[in-house]
């Protein structure tokens, strides 16, 4: 289970305060590769930003294992944050994300029936944009008897109001010995695109890592971090081998990571990969891991979606940076 915080979390808010509402990028256009050389101690100021407008270059991407699909390396979650009912300066709230997510160029927007009023959210906000073309919907079957999944997933779809959904996945491994036949048998009669199993929970990772050995699923979602590293050990590596997509739940620790994060400024390196801020420094460390194909944050502010997003442009660290990057980290 995850832990319920704020949406309107006040580390980002205090982002917000210093940084202003511009857009936050990445470090220009073209993709580099920023590697680990000597540089300036983790309590040295960066450098005032000279980075473009989102709309500048494109979204980094990474391909599907299963299908060679391109996915911009930032998506968009929906734990918490869009679980607002019908209060309707909420909802123009989510909506607004939503439209600035897809006018930046974001596909993939993530949700549960486990996540409250999330689903009819986000389909309030896809009636307002006419369905974008672009989207790429990943939902989740959370039921304990399996007889009732096909009536939730049909439930859901309406809440949508898509015509199906590109991912479907287990969601929290319940009952996944059930489900995961159906799922397969849907997307072999066209019914969803792609098949996948997802935790938030790192005790169910020998389990996670059972499925990903024997089940032909296309998409793993589990918990990654700078502070939570250990899908590194097994899970990551075993996604590359099988050729598993992996989609990187609760980045931010549902913001107590940039609580930490915040109290210090950034590191020397931190402007050598374009970030204007902390929650681009957590975002790119995990996207630039070769296994990792989507990071799904979420928020309910329009400047937070524009700045993650920003985490999926310019400079990525190497191997060495990103060694860096996590031992400084976890040191604050």
């Amino acid at each position: 289970m995850f832990r319920p915080t704020h949406p309107h979390h006040p580390a980002r808010r205090r982002w917000l305060a210093g940084a202003g509402a511009a857009l936050l990028t990445g470090a220009g256009s073209a993709l580099q590769t920023v590697s680990a050389q000597p540089r300036p101690q983790p309590g040295a100021q960066p450098a005032p930003s000279k980075a473009p407008p989102a709309q500048a270059s494109p979204l980094l991407t990474r391909a599907i294992p299963s299908s060679g699909e391109l996915l911009p390396r930032v998506g968009l979650g929906s734990w918490i944050t869009f679980n607002v009912g019908r209060d309707p300066a909420a909802l123009e709230a989510c909506a607004q994300v939503v439209q600035a997510f897809f006018a930046a160029g974001g596909r993939l927007i993530d949700s549960s029936p486990m996540y409250g009023s999330a689903q009819p959210t986000i389909g309030h906000a896809l009636a307002r944009l006419k369905h974008p073309a672009a989207l790429f919907s990943a939902e989740k079957v959370w039921v304990g008897d399996a007889e009732r999944g096909p009536a939730q997933m049909e439930a859901s779809r309406a809440f949508w109001g898509v015509p199906r959904f590109d991912l479907m996945q287990v969601h929290n491994l319940l009952a996944w010995q059930q489900h995961l036949p159906r799922l397969l048998a849907m997307k072999a009669a066209g019914q969803l695109r792609y098949v996948g199993i997802s935790t938030s929970e790192g005790r169910r990772h020998a389990e996670l890592e059972q499925i990903m050995r024997t089940q032909p699923i296309d998409f793993v979602q589990l918990t990654y971090n700078p502070l939570d590293r250990a899908a590194e050990q097994r899970l990551l590596p075993l996604a590359q081998e099988r050729g598993i997509a992996v989609l990187v739940n609760r980045p931010f620790r549902e913001g107590a990571l940039l609580d930490t994060l915040l109290r210090h400024p950034l590191p020397g390196w931190a402007t050598e990969l374009g970030c204007d801020g902390w929650a681009q420094v957590v975002l790119k460390f995990i996207v630039s891991h070769p296994a990792v194909t989507c990071a799904i944050p979420a928020t309910r502010q329009v400047a937070h979606v524009q700045q993650n997003l920003g985490a999926a442009r310019g400079a990525m660290p190497d191997a060495g940076l990103r060694a860096q990057m996590a031992a400084d980290m976890a040191a604050l």
